[in-house]
C-alpha cells in the first residue's frame, strides 16, 4: 500500500474516532483508540516509535519519539492543544526527515471538527495523480 493510501486511511480514522469520543482528552487516550483502529484495518501500528540521531557515521540514541509510525511509511504525531503552531509542524518534518519517511500527519484533537486539526506534511514524497 502506497503512502497516500494509508493516509486516507489515517484520516477517515482519526474522524471516525473524533467523532466517537469527542474533542480535549489526553494525548494517550487517542494515541490508544487510533493506533487499535488502524489495526483493526489490517494496518501495521507501531507506537513511540524511538527516532535517533545519525551525524558523522554516529548515531544518538537521545532522539526523539514518534507517537504512531504506520505500515513503516506514515508517522502520525498526536496533539490536543488549543492552536497548532509551527514548531508542531518543524517536529514532523523533523521526524520525516531523520527516518527518511516521506508522509506524515499531525492531528490536533482538540478541534471541534476534527478536519479542521489535520496537518498534512511531505517529504520528498512524489504526488500521483488523483
Amino acid at each position: 500500500m502506497k503512502e497516500n493510501e494509508i493516509g486516507k486511511r489515517i484520516v477517515d480514522v482519526a474522524i471516525k474516532v473524533h467523532r466517537e469520543v469527542g474533542p480535549g482528552l489526553l494525548e494517550s487516550v487517542y494515541e490508544i483508540i487510533l493506533a487499535h483502529e488502524l489495526r483493526q484495518r489490517g494496518l501495521q501500528v507501531e507506537r513511540q516509535v524511538s527516532v535517533p540521531i545519525e551525524y558523522q557515521g554516529i548515531k544518538f540514541d537521545e532522539g526523539f519519539r514518534v507517537d504512531l509510525v504506520v505500515d513503516n511509511k506514515v508517522i502520525v504525531e498526536l496533539k490536543c492543544i488549543e492552536k497548532l503552531n509551527n514548531a508542531h509542524k518543524k517536529q514532523l518534518l523533523t521526524y520525516l526527515r531523520l527516518t527518511g519517511m516521506k508522509l506524515g500527519y499531525l492531528l490536533n484533537f482538540s478541534e471541534a471538527l476534527m478536519k479542521s486539526g489535520i496537518t498534512r506534511t511531505v517529504n520528498r514524497l512524489i504526488e500521483e495523480d488523483q
